[in-house]
């Protein structure tokens, strides 16, 4: 089968919506797949927006500890983190000089700030590239991502198109995208996609105190407890479809349109179904956030395995680029 590579940025803990768009899908995928597959720690892409070194270390340890405490198998898997392969960011700089700046300047990441321009710092520009090097790098032949991180893909294929044909070998992988057609984006507390940016998530990993809080921070309208509702306008109802089972979410629509049911019940019962579903998540995620030496030396092992691929690839660059 092909080759699976998939990475997360360092820019928080993992909520809800990366964990149900991007960590499980990923698992699910590569369980699926006989060939070694590649999962990275996007900590380089992170530096864009946050500076603090001791917060991305703490973030960097958050999301290894969710991936791990959700079972992914690192005999089967590369799992390593984006700034311990400098290779990574040789390619990066020989990719740059092979992309427009028309395409860059089109890019929703840079588009989305282009208004103030004072804000955007070259790394953002770029970061198209990055994201392009860490996927042709390692010769990657399937990439999950979400339906917002589409384009970035689509840039890595025309990036990869455009250095085989100006050297003339097809050197470069050309990727193909991985969407999943259940759980393309995940909705927030406020009803919009779940997001660090927007501060409206999840986060599953939270002691139950603060769960709670969490929990009733979801943004519902104000109709009287005895109304009937309707499931399909609330937020509550939506991310609690997500994990529920059939039968669960077919008996809180029930409640929903039977009336003398409060949104405030709904919120105890998604709020208990986090608990019930994700606990021995949550107790893994525990684990291995108070045994960082563990994961150190989990990641330091797939580090060494990437650097084996990596290399060979960037070595073929280098050699039709002249600097071999």
């Amino acid at each position: 089968m092909a080759r699976v590579l998939t990475g997360i940025q360092s820019s928080g803990r993992p909520h809800l919506g990366n964990i149900l768009g991007a960590i499980v899908p990923a698992i699910h995928l590569i369980k699926q797949n006989k060939e070694e597959s590649f999962v990275f720690i996007a900590d380089l892409h992170s530096l864009t927006t946050s500076k603090d070194g001791d917060v991305r270390k703490q973030n960097t340890l958050a999301v290894a500890s969710a991936w791990l405490a959700f079972g992914l198998d690192i005999e089967q898997t590369t799992f390593y983190r984006q700034s311990r392969r400098p290779e990574v960011a040789e390619l990066t700089w020989y990719l740059n000089c092979f992309t427009p700046f028309p395409m860059l300047a089109n890019a929703h990441s840079f588009k989305d700030k282009a208004e103030r321009l004072s804000d955007v710092n070259a790394g953002l520009f770029t970061y198209p590239v990055l994201m392009a090097a860490d996927i042709l790098l390692y010769s990657a032949d399937l990439v999950p991502v979400g339906k917002d991180q589409m384009q970035h893909l689509e840039m890595t294929r025309d990036i990869a198109s455009t250095f085989n044909r100006i050297i003339g070998e097809e050197i470069l992988i050309i990727p193909e995208a991985r969407i999943d057609e259940v759980v393309k984006t995940i909705p927030g507390t406020d009803g919009q996609k779940m997001s660090k940016s927007y501060n409206n998530f999840i986060d599953i990993f939270l002691p139950e105190k603060a769960l709670k809080k969490n929990v009733n921070s979801i943004v519902t309208d104000s109709k009287p407890m005895e109304d009937p509702k309707d499931p399909d306008t609330c937020n509550v109802f939506k991310l609690y479809s997500l994990i529920a089972t059939e039968a669960q979410t077919k008996q809180m629509r029930a409640n929903y349109e039977g009336g003398n049911y409060g949104y405030g019940h709904a919120k105890k019962e998604f709020m208990q179904l986090i608990l019930d579903k994700y606990a021995e998540e949550r107790k893994a995620f525990d684990y291995y956030m108070n045994h960082p030496e563990e994961v150190e030396k989990k990641l330091t092992a797939g580090e060494e395995k990437a650097k084996a691929v990596g290399q060979e690839v960037l070595e073929k660059v280098r050699a039709k680029l002249g600097f071999s």
